[in-house]
């Protein structure tokens, strides 16, 4: 064991502390919106905003938002269709397009990768971009949140790069064996290309889920808004007096509560699904960046 010096030992202390104090400096807005979602209206009233243990916690903010009847609800499946189909899609075409602008030997592969390139700088704006979306009958549809959006151009060149880091030998060798091009896609690439789909899948899927503008523009029908929206109203306070929108308790939880609520719901699943896939963040991110 090597023995540290004075200095060393007061570098450390020092270093410590500071990453301690940092660390509680970030956990304690999370703690405080956590318990704030099991107040109850006398404890608020009584203790004010910012509580850290809450004396008696209640439940009444979640089943405010996640009773039978409740918006919240049918806004939490939309919002689970739009990630997995639309996450689902968002890789597939992501990766058939990156495995094409990858090959090599494709006439006019540059020309293609430079058209991609122009809409990354580029874009029609909003109108044309909602005319469009009206002329293919897309409004108030739930198609809208992912049909659009389909091939990121970024997260394109990178996998792009990625695939032509890929050893062309393997290729060469599946051809001999009489594999198309499909099979080599989905059978050879994509299995050994999976620290770059998984990480390219979890940035369209964090998209996905935070996304909540293209909804609020191309839906108008509250029961096909994603909880991203709902939220959003939520804050605002836009939904608090719709008897309609949530069900009636006999116990109303203060306004903060709901809000806390709400911001948990929507946080909890992409911070459980971020530790399984950070292991392949530098390694699929780096490698799709620099090589090619």
């Amino acid at each position: 064991m090597v023995k540290l010096s004075r200095g060393e030992r007061i570098f450390e202390f020092f270093n410590y502390a500071f990453l301690i104090l940092l660390a509680v400096i970030f956990i304690l807005p999370l703690l405080n919106v956590l318990v704030n979602s099991f107040i109850s209206e006398a404890e608020y009233a009584r203790r004010g905003n910012f509580i850290l243990i809450p004396e008696q916690p209640v439940l009444s903010a979640y089943q405010f938002l996640l009773g039978r009847g409740s918006v919240v609800v049918n806004a939490y499946f939309i919002t689970l269709f739009r990630v997995s189909v639309g996450t689902a899609l968002n890789l597939l075409f992501t990766a058939s397009l990156a495995y094409v602008l990858a090959r090599r030997d494709l006439p006019g592969r540059t020309l293609l990768t430079l058209f991609v390139f122009i809409t990354m700088v580029f874009s029609g704006g909003l109108i044309p971009t909602f005319i469009l979306v009206d002329t293919l009958g897309l409004i108030d549809s739930p198609w809208v949140l992912i049909i659009p959006g389909l091939i990121n151009p970024w997260f394109m060149l990178i996998m792009r790069n990625f695939f032509m880091a890929l050893p062309q030998e393997l290729e060469e060798a599946a051809i001999v064996d009489g594999a198309g091009p499909a099979t080599i896609l989905f059978r050879i690439v994509l299995p050994l290309s999976l620290p770059s789909i998984a990480t390219i899948g979890l940035f369209y899927a964090v998209a996905h889920w935070n996304a909540w503008f293209d909804a609020a523009i191309y839906l108008k029908d509250i029961h096909r808004m994603p909880v991203q929206v709902i939220l959003r109203s939520i804050l605002q306070q836009a939904l608090m007096n719709d008897p309609e929108a949530f069900i009636n308790i006999q116990v109303m939880p203060p306004t903060v509560a709901i809000q806390s609520a709400m911001v948990v719901i929507s946080t909890v699943p992409i911070l459980v699904v971020y530790p399984f896939l950070q292991k392949y963040f530098v390694k699929g991110a780096l490698v799709g960046s620099i090589k090619g």
